[in-house]
């Protein structure tokens, strides 16, 4: 069923997460309804639109750290790609700024 997917511990771990964030962002919404709120996103947003801009963000930052590994080895003389991990973190931070400040 799940064979179509490369599951690493990354790809796992960014899944759980995902799914974390989704029940305690349900579970917020039945204790404290939300209600439309201006931030920096040049509209007016929800907590649920602010998760799915934030969960967008972080994907594009995860498939442009993927795609970009290969240079980043001959742009900065790595011996190595650097780890998916990093890209895991700045997504993440990403997403909570999103959340927070949009």
């Amino acid at each position: 069923m799940f064979s179509w997917m490369a599951w690493t511990t990354p790809v796992a771990v960014f899944f759980v997460c995902i799914a974390l964030m989704l029940v305690g962002m349900t579970w917020w919404e039945i204790k404290s309804p939300t209600t439309l709120r201006k931030g920096w996103l040049p509209m007016a947003t929800t907590r649920g639109d602010r998760l799915f801009m934030g969960l967008l963000l972080a994907a594009y930052i995860n498939l442009t750290w993927v795609g970009l590994g290969e240079k980043m080895v001959q742009w900065f003389a790595l011996a190595e790609e650097p780890s998916v991990w990093i890209s895991f973190g700045l997504s993440m931070l990403a997403l909570a700024i999103v959340m927070k400040k949009g």
